[in-house]
């Protein structure tokens, strides 16, 4: 039985990092954390943001994901949202997943990302989060 995701992994070109670094820590509100020494050597930056991590690795023949995505969860979607258009990023707000409010965006290599945050239907409570989402 699967239990939680424990990373996400996106890719991205060489030579990319300087725009993720700012992106992932000014923008998303991460922290980087170190790469193991083997893994270091071959490029690419991590980051974490409580249980969220995002492992970027470098991929030679690198086109960015436009369709597949991570869908994160946030909290106070319209201060993250203003967060991610002050970095100079889009943000395509989407009404179509009930329950929720959402927007979609880029990375600063052109990955697409689904940020989301749940809302309560009238009369109802907001969903909780789910444990195989927290890990």
């Amino acid at each position: 039985m699967l239990s939680a995701i424990d990373h996400m992994r996106p890719a991205a070109p060489a030579g990319s990092e300087k725009l993720l670094r700012p992106y992932c820590t000014g923008a998303l509100g991460m922290a980087e954390i170190a790469k193991p020494p083997l893994l270091a050597a071959r490029g690419g930056c991590w980051f974490a943001s409580g249980a969220v991590q995002l492992h970027v690795g470098i991929e030679d023949d690198f086109r960015p994901a436009r369709k597949a995505h991570p869908g994160i969860r946030v909290t106070g979607i319209d201060a993250f949202a203003a967060r991610i258009a002050d970095a100079g990023a889009a943000v395509i707000r989407d009404e179509n997943l009930p329950g929720h409010r959402r927007f979609f965006s880029e990375d600063p290599v052109g990955n697409r990302l689904e940020f989301l945050e749940p809302v309560a239907e009238p009369g109802t409570e907001p969903e909780p989060a789910r444990q195989d989402a927290a890990a």
